[in-house]
């Protein structure tokens, strides 16, 4: 591919920068494009792998057709088999009519699988019989349909790492990386930072109706020199922000440095040990709340033995907190052994109240009337009701059982039940 057809393909997906990393990634895509071949984009995020999801529908010949970008990392798991391959109608609380997943919608065009390294393990086994044979069953149905879906998938994670770490389908991963693309990190491009800068101050500028924002040479120099964790997206937040808070046009290095997060950046720094032989680094959510669980379970048997032998001992001597020093492991000072045990006396001890007579005033002395409590039985209360209603209607059970909000035959039935004359 010569440097004007990729030219022309940067300009058609407005793709800036001359990185060398950067023309090969697109010339692997334009080159790949109109094959039927699986690929497999890599890269940080932010780094503009969706535009070359893209290139490659645009080049195929599937470019007629539909395309569909879909976040893996961002469908509930319980949810995505349904939203990629449909569900019949009662599949599942709440599937009131039956839905044509993605994969069926998209029948003859492209689909792109962003953040497939979230995908569950569940839906990547479906995922490989739609790669191997176009073939898919929906959710709750035993059909076998077919479909002709060219597949792309992106992901910002290491997938060897993830199948070692029994994460992603190995099977899955040799499918998908027929033809991988590594879309390169901003900081390993360049002078391509200072031609996004640009593109996006000239762009703010009209949005916003104001000068574009230039740099000096200073700060231009550590532009240059900044990682950008974020990649395309963190220089272009970066861009709008100074685009619509600065009022001086000319932006000199201590300017810019208010907007660059360095070390007095409060975000923490993130430790990635790099060596998952140990599988600590794996573990999720359920698997922590399980091992609180048992430790919870080990000290709660311990305990156990412990008040066993407290019963049969009768006593608490420092050698049993000296074997389960984790049950008696306390801040507080105070010990958990008594010094002494007094013997506790056989009578219990009288204390005398010497009060005078004169003392109290037994004039002010009021007898506290007990009132008894009213009944309190729904029963009593309904038959009470009754009473009442037919004593205000002469005994006319039609208009007592109007007043009561209840039909006539339940009247009679509660009068029988009641034994109410």
């Amino acid at each position: 591919m010569n440097n004007k057809e990729v030219l022309s393909i940067k300009q058609r997906f407005g793709i800036i920068g001359n990185s060398p990393k950067l023309i090969h990634a697109i010339e692997v895509a334009a080159q790949v494009a109109p094959t039927d071949m699986t690929v497999l984009i890599t890269g940080e995020s932010g780094s503009g792998k969706e535009s070359f999801s893209k290139i490659i529908h645009q080049l195929s010949p599937k470019k007629h057709g539909k395309f569909i970008a879909i976040n893996c990392g961002a469908i509930p798991e319980g949810t995505i088999d349904s939203e990629l391959f449909g569900h019949e109608k009662g599949s599942f609380t709440g599937a009131y009519e039956a839905r044509k997943g993605y994969f069926e919608v998209t029948n003859g065009g492209t689909i792109f699988l962003d953040e497939i390294g979230e995908m569950p393990v569940q839906t990547q086994a479906r995922l490989l019989r739609v790669l191997e044979n176009g073939e898919f069953i929906k959710v709750g149905s035993s059909k076998v349909q077919k479909t002709d879906v060219r597949v792309v998938a992106a992901t910002n994670v290491n997938l060897v790492q993830a199948v070692e770490r029994g994460k992603f389908r190995e099977d899955l991963y040799y499918r998908l990386s027929t033809v991988p693309i590594f879309v390169p990190p901003l900081r390993e491009r360049g002078l391509d930072i200072d031609l996004l800068f640009r593109k996006f101050a000239t762009d703010f500028a009209e949005k916003y109706r104001v000068e574009s924002i230039k740099l000096d040479e200073e700060a231009k120099a550590t532009l240059l020199r900044f990682r950008f964790p974020g990649n395309i997206r963190q220089l272009k937040n970066l861009v709008e922000q100074m685009s619509a808070l600065e009022m001086d046009r000319m932006i000199d290095n201590p300017t810019l440095l208010k907007y660059l997060p360095g070390a007095s950046n409060s975000l923490p720094a993130i430790y990635k040990n790099t060596d998952f032989g140990n599988r600590e680094e794996s573990l999720n959510e359920r698997d922590i709340l399980y091992k609180v669980l048992f430790d919870m379970k080990k000290d709660m048997t311990d305990l156990k033995k412990l008040v066993h032998g407290l019963i049969e001992n009768g006593n608490l001597d420092s050698s049993i907190i000296k074997e389960n020093p984790n049950l008696f492991d306390t801040s507080e000072s105070t010990s958990l052994v008594p010094s002494e045990r007094k013997p506790s006396p056989e009578k219990p001890e009288r204390i005398y109240l010497n009060a005078e007579p004169s003392a109290y005033d037994y004039d002010q002395v009021e007898d506290i009337i007990h009132e008894e409590d009213e009944s309190l039985s729904i029963e009593e209360k309904e038959k009470e009701l009754i009473k009442k209603a037919l004593r205000k209607n002469n005994n006319k059970r039609k208009y007592a059982a109007q007043d009561l909000g209840i039909s006539e035959r339940t009247l009679y039935r509660k009068i029988k039940q009641y034994e109410i004359e």
